[in-house]
């Protein structure tokens, strides 16, 4: 498009395809053009190049840019209790173990942590103490969304999901917050540890066994064999009666010698429904 304040040719946008896909494993379709335009746009006045030629071999020599890049890239779609029946679901799972120990969940696309912190809220009401025998890690492959999560403030308009009662017992209105900002419960942050974790580096640093793998809407970015690959590094991390909960427009029937569905997009290892 000639009135483009950079230029953007078909070969920079195969070569951001190729580049994101090699590092973060997100398969970009050849939709996405105006989308990576409009990103990568910010990061070329930023940084003062003309083309994105030139951001592309500054992105080359400059290693830190590359988590800018991929911040970019990203997309940080989420809210409270976002598909809410998973959420019911594990309640009931967590109502259901009899043994004392501690519970073990991984929230890996954690993006600015509604996702985590509804966790948190449905392990605290599962158990009906602010502290539950629960370790909640939050991670994605973003920092920025990780440093907003960690902060654990939310405006109004990203609170509109939660009830009067869930607001009062798990928010507090900072002395320091903007009109309408409430800040999530410090015993419900202590709940969450948060780590930068990228599905397609060798080592995840995560802690098994685990009783549950929240997994949503991360597949769709993944190609097939990308996915496979994840879902089964994701059997080892899982207790026998472990659970992944995905998102509602994601499907596993090439992963079937892996995984199980159990309904409604919850899925069991093939090992442990076979036991």
């Amino acid at each position: 498009m000639r009135d483009r304040e950079f230029l953007f040719t078909t070969t920079d946008f195969d070569r951001i395809r190729a580049l994101i896909h090699s590092h973060a494993g997100i398969a970009l379709s050849p939709a996405k053009h105006d989308m990576v335009y409009s990103r990568l746009a910010r990061r070329l006045r930023a940084c003062g190049d003309r083309t994105f030629a030139e951001y592309l071999v500054r992105l080359e020599r400059d290693r830190p840019e590359w988590e800018v890049f991929v911040n970019s890239l990203t997309t940080n779609l989420t809210s409270f209790f976002r598909e809410p029946h998973h959420f019911d679901l594990l309640a009931q799972r967590l109502r259901g173990i009899e043994e004392k120990r501690t519970i073990r969940i991984w929230c890996n696309a954690a993006s600015t942590g509604e996702e985590p912190y509804s966790l948190a809220i449905t392990a605290c009401e599962a158990f009906d103490t602010l502290s539950p025998p629960v370790q909640i890690l939050a991670s994605d492959i973003d920092t920025s969304v990780l440093a907003q999560a960690q902060r654990g403030r939310y405006r109004q308009d990203r609170l509109e999901r939660l009830s009067a009662e869930r607001l009062r017992r798990y928010f507090v209105r900072p002395a320091d917050g903007l009109p309408g900002e409430l800040q999530v419960r410090p015993e419900l942050q202590r709940l969450l540890s948060f780590r930068r974790i990228n599905l397609l580096e060798a080592n995840w640093l995560v802690q098994g066994p685990l009783d549950a793998i929240f997994c949503r809407n991360v597949m769709i970015y993944f190609d097939k064999p990308t996915q496979y690959t994840i879902l089964k590094r994701f059997v080892p991390l899982l207790r026998q009666d472990g659970a992944l909960f995905a998102g509602h427009s994601e499907s596993f029937l090439h992963a079937v010698d892996l995984f199980r569905s159990m309904g409604r997009t919850v899925y069991q290892c093939v090992d442990a429904s076979r036991a």
